[in-house]
């Protein structure tokens, strides 16, 4: 009976000890913003998102710089020129203002959706590439590292960089 005890209270140990062990998952960290700071497609999309933006610049300064070379000239016409072409002359001011505002709105829109285009199939392969290499060396949960205070765990980045080809 003695010995049944003793075998019973080291299984619960066993049992309990094992549970603490398996328990404690086992976690990595990976710098998500400098992958995607140094993943060429990513360098690539941000380039072609500059030449849209750039593009998109230029178009407004060329719009603005006509709305206040006309406005400049109404101003200075003002006295002496008719009521009638005075307020068709304020009518088309107002109309190039509300014209500049919707470019700007939809150069906007469209800048976002470009990005959203380019940036999202991107991240969904940096994610990939996380997971496989998180999986292949068996880590439960691999976390961001710009959010953690300490980061004394095992870092991925390099083995993300090497899955992603760079």
């Amino acid at each position: 009976m003695k010995n049944l005890k003793t075998l019973l209270l080291a299984s619960i140990l066993f049992l309990g000890t094992a549970q603490i062990i398996s328990a404690q998952a086992k976690m990595a960290h990976v710098n998500i913003n400098d992958i995607m700071e140094k993943y060429p497609v990513a360098i690539d999309a941000r380039k072609q998102l500059e030449k849209i933006s750039l593009s998109y610049q230029n178009d407004y300064k060329t719009i603005t710089d006509e709305y206040n070379a006309k406005l400049k000239k109404f101003e200075a016409e003002v006295k002496t020129v008719s009521e009638t072409i005075n307020v068709e002359r304020q009518k088309e001011v107002q109309d190039m203002e509300r014209r500049i505002q919707e470019f700007g709105q939809t150069a906007q829109k469209e800048i976002e959706t470009k990005n959203g285009d380019l940036m999202r199939p991107i991240g969904e392969k940096v994610k990939a590439a996380i997971t496989k290499v998180g999986k292949a060396k068996m880590y439960q949960y691999v976390v961001d590292a710009a959010g953690l205070l300490l980061a004394d765990g095992p870092d991925l980045t390099a083995d993300v960089k090497k899955e992603l080809g760079f």
